[in-house]
């Protein structure tokens, strides 16, 4: 695999560090796993190693592979903090589970982190969520840690005032309004032929791989509940988006549609594990139990998210990419990639180059102020 992207620092405004964080069921650089397989890349390569060779500073943050879009920001500031992981206690009392995780303090992701060496933040899928969390709980802190904290026991996180910490944020294939994913019924078999079976006998490796053992926590402490549309858009009302900090939003698309108007995954790109997934998302149209008219525009997807819901989230401000026009505190929707919801990854079975894909973005963020 070749490119002939050329990387040009002269015109380089900033080079601060990158940050990936793997989504729902994925895994970083502290997981074992990755010594064989890495997230970003693949079967198509090490992608991290890859863009630190034309002086990128890359890394890749390891969170709960099934925990909710709260627990997974206050492991990712340990991380980056160099910190013992404190999940707040009054979240942790209300959700029923230990308020301490693990201890980074010989192990962070990056050696110093302030508003003087900020970092741009990249995740895919619910690492959208996460990061957007992140940022809110930098902005903002919580309200609710601090009046049941003492102020010598509080994690800094939940003191707020570090919202420049950030320089930009970028959102891969995320479901920032939810997903029909989780409102289909994946037992019932699609269909008689021969083609609709094989996919059936499939199952889903990453329905069973998103399984949360149960540990006796709050049942809304998890990815799974943060997934639904009407979740969703209630975490959305809670998060902020920086002023000071630059957006951008990729959405991906599987599927073709049909002459009687649903979508159909378009099998040459589309990973098996999707593949039913995608069909049920191009049919389904509903009013959700919250009151969220699901329609037409819902039903392109790329096996696991409408791509409707990548845009970005809704009341958030937002426009689509036009080049040269990039400005802090709003949302720029990226045009769509031709790809599934692995494609950014990489892809598994279907492989996907996506060096030159990353070069260019990184070479965008590095050219802004």
């Amino acid at each position: 695999m070749k490119t002939n992207i050329t990387v040009d620092k002269k015109n380089f405004k900033t080079n601060y560090k990158f940050v990936f964080v793997h989504g729902l069921s994925g895994w970083g650089s502290y997981d074992s796993r990755n010594k064989h397989l890495k997230y970003w890349g693949m079967f198509t390569g090490d992608l991290l190693k890859y863009l630190n060779g034309f002086g990128f500073d890359c890394y890749s943050a390891s969170v709960d592979p099934t925990g909710s879009a709260w627990d997974r920001a206050c492991e990712l500031y340990a991380q980056l903090t160099g910190s013992v992981v404190d999940y707040g206690k009054e979240h942790s009392e209300r959700c029923n589970h230990a308020r301490f995780g693990t201890d980074f303090s010989t192990k962070p992701l990056v050696d110093k982190w302030d508003s003087e060496n900020k970092v741009n933040l990249i995740g895919h899928s619910f690492g959208g969520a996460t990061v957007r969390m992140l940022c809110e709980l930098l902005l903002n802190g919580s309200e609710a840690e601090r009046n049941a904290t003492d102020g010598d026991d509080i994690s800094p996180l939940f003191l707020g005032g570090k919202g420049d910490w950030v320089h930009s944020v970028t959102a891969l294939a995320s479901p920032h309004n939810g997903t029909t994913a989780y409102d289909i019924d994946t037992s019932k078999p699609l269909g008689t032929d021969l083609k609709s079976r094989y996919y059936d006998k499939l199952n889903s490796t990453m329905a069973s791989a998103v399984i949360k053992e149960d540990d006796g926590r709050a049942d809304y402490d998890n990815a799974n509940f943060d997934m639904f549309i009407d979740n969703a858009l209630k975490l959305n009302n809670k998060l902020s988006t920086l002023e000071n900090a630059y957006y951008f939003s990729f959405p991906c698309n599987s599927s073709l549609p049909q002459k009687d108007g649903t979508y159909y995954p378009e099998e040459s790109i589309t990973e098996a594990m999707f593949f039913k997934s995608g069909v049920l998302m191009g049919r389904l149209t509903e009013t959700t139990a919250g009151g969220f008219t699901v329609g037409e525009d819902w039903l392109m997807n790329d096996g696991l998210v409408n791509t409707v819901s990548a845009f970005a989230p809704i009341g958030a401000p937002q426009k689509h990419y036009a080049e040269g026009e990039v400005n802090k505190g709003e949302w720029n929707i990226m045009p769509i990639y031709h790809g599934d919801h692995m494609s950014l990854q990489g892809g598994m079975k279907k492989k996907n180059d996506v060096r030159e894909f990353f070069l260019n973005h990184l070479k965008l963020i590095n050219s802004l102020d």
